[in-house]
């Protein structure tokens, strides 16, 4: 990666943690430079890659100000033209779930090398927050919860790249989570599997075994996508017979 890429990728986290707004403007260069550390010169390429995209816009003798969100970005970019595949045709949510697979694998991996004490807190705290609001059957709360775990997972691996990967595409993210939920949570047996899936997850994160981490995750991911298939072959047999019986 150049070093132009990981100024941009500093640059959005830090829009990011000061919960800019469109229209602040950006602190002057030098302090932006002892702020991410970085020469005038990678600061300056980086600008200019983000005003290219429309985030940042600069004004001559005034400063550079922020034009959109990082998160309008992901969302305009990223969510929105895959959501709008996903409704013209549900099989694409199958894509997002081949997606989640490649992209947590490596969250996952790195999560199990590097997650502080403070990582595993929030990881288990999602964990549970899953149980909870399935226990009280608050589906809504419950998926939020479910889409809350992975991104901990992510945040947890320390890579930039990958934490923006999964911040953008957390929407999708949770609007695929609360598809398959609605199809695999309701038989409390699936439930059950789901639950231990994640267990197992978050067990080899606490004990930094990378390839078990990933071999979970990725397990868990293809559990549900069968599971989906699975259920929609039924439902589509139950119309199928369904029409039968009108003949």
């Amino acid at each position: 990666m150049k070093v132009s890429d990981k100024v941009v990728q500093n640059l959005r986290m830090l829009i990011e943690e000061k919960n800019m707004q469109v229209g602040d403007r950006l602190p002057a260069e030098r302090k932006l430079c002892e702020q991410l550390g970085v020469s005038r010169s990678s600061l300056r390429e980086a600008i200019s890659q983000l005003t290219s995209t429309g985030m940042l816009v600069s004004k001559v003798g005034a400063g550079t100000f922020l034009q959109q969100l990082p998160v309008n970005w992901s969302q305009n970019q990223i969510v929105e033209p895959l959501s709008n595949l996903i409704d013209e045709d549900p099989a694409y949510r199958f894509d997002v779930q081949e997606a989640r697979m490649v992209l947590e694998g490596g969250t996952a991996w790195y999560a199990a090398k590097r997650a502080t004490e403070q990582d595993l807190e929030k990881i288990r705290y999602c964990y549970d927050q899953i149980t909870h609001f399935q226990s009280l059957g608050d589906d809504d709360k419950a998926s939020m919860a479910d889409a809350e775990f992975h991104l901990a997972i992510a945040e947890a691996s320390h890579n930039l790249v990958l934490i923006q990967m999964m911040r953008g595409l957390f929407d999708l993210l949770q609007f695929n989570v609360v598809l398959g939920r609605r199809k695999v949570y309701t038989e409390a047996r699936r439930y059950d599997q789901l639950r231990d899936q994640h267990f197992q997850v978050m067990d080899a994160i606490e004990r930094h075994d990378p390839e078990a981490a990933r071999n979970a995750v990725c397990g868990h991911i293809e559990f549900v996508v069968q599971q989906v298939r699975m259920i929609d072959e039924e439902e589509a047999r139950r119309q199928r017979a369904s029409r039968l019986n009108r003949i």
